[in-house]
């Protein structure tokens, strides 16, 4: 634990997989007295009460009702990003506490990695790079195709800020933009990035030749994307997945991918993370894989960190939380 003087937030801890960000710890500690887990179990009746937010990075700490009860000074849980399906809001709220995450501060690089992959699956580039580097190329061939970009059509699922700004990352390759979304955007905000509403979603599976899903996962979006789905796509269209990988049903997903219902997927999320070392869409040429990358630039981080900071601040502070999660 650090400055006693200072309020007190729970992080995950400091190393491995889930510790925060090694090069925001001294910023945070300008501000808090950062009490991590292995603190808090080891002494839960000193640490507990000084706990007033907790800190989530990569969905680490867990929060459930019995951590939630060990913190009777709670007041807002701040959590990196812009997914929340593995937060439970209506038991956080039932404690009194807040919750606040960090979609601006993702919505550009996590646009950036769609395009990315859209690319990368469109021409092949995984496929590309091994070819060019194998011991056993003897020489390229001029047959050696993938699908055009300019000019194809995008369909995207989600039109919240993620899918607008890859909207407005499309247009500069000239695509045609499909979308469908719970709710249709303004007119004005349609016209300006050219995409067209459809308002059935089979419609849009039908006409894209990209599918990007870029959606939050809920109860009613989870395997969104499923076997009669699939059906619906061209034979050449290539599935580009930057939220989550249960919109997906993966089982599904592969058999399209083995027996040329797709095209082909790019796929930044799955379902566990990482999957199984022996899972097929691990051995299959037309799948490119990145470990859950979206947000991952310096820049964006540190971004994520400052925000988080400020809700913290805002909360402790009787302030209006910026990104403040409400309960619908």
């Amino acid at each position: 634990m650090g400055d006693q003087d200072l309020p007190g937030v729970l992080v995950s801890g400091f190393e491995g997989p889930s510790g925060i960000c090694k090069d925001h710890v001294g910023e945070l500690q300008k501000h808090f007295n950062l009490i991590t887990m292995q603190d808090l179990l080891e002494n839960k009746t000193q640490a507990g009460p000084k706990i007033q937010a907790v800190y989530i990075w990569n969905r680490k700490p867990v929060v459930d009702q019995e951590l939630l009860q060990s913190l009777p000074a709670l007041k807002i849980v701040a959590n990196a990003g812009a997914g929340l399906d593995h937060l439970d809001l209506k038991l956080i709220a039932s404690f009194g506490v807040k919750v606040a995450n960090t979609p601006q501060a993702v919505s550009s690089p996590t646009a950036d990695m769609g395009m990315a992959l859209l690319l990368a699956a469109a021409r092949r580039v995984v496929e590309g790079h091994q070819l060019a580097t194998s011991p056993d190329t003897k020489n390229f061939s001029t047959n050696w195709l993938g699908q055009e970009v300019t000019g194809s059509t995008l369909g995207i699922i989600g039109m919240g800020s993620i899918g607008y700004k890859v909207a407005q990352r499309a247009r500069a390759f000239e695509m045609n933009i499909l979308y469908h979304n719970r709710k249709r955007r303004k007119s004005e905000e349609e016209e300006a990035v050219g995409a067209t509403y459809c308002e059935r979603l089979d419609d849009l599976l039908q006409r894209s030749d990209f599918v990007m899903l870029a959606l939050s996962l809920t109860p009613q979006t989870q395997k969104l994307i499923g076997r009669r789905e699939l059906r619906l796509m061209k034979p050449t269209a290539i599935l580009v997945n930057i939220g989550r990988g249960l919109l997906v049903d993966q089982d599904a997903l592969v058999e399209a991918l083995q027996t040329g219902v797709i095209g082909a997927a790019a796929l930044d999320v799955s379902h566990p993370e990482p999957l199984p070392r022996d899972h097929p869409l691990l051995k299959l040429k037309n799948v490119t894989l990145t470990p859950h990358i979206g947000s991952a630039t310096h820049q964006a981080r540190w971004q994520i960190m400052e925000n988080l900071v400020g809700s913290i601040l805002a909360s402790l502070n009787g302030l209006p939380i910026p990104n403040e999660v409400l309960l619908k």
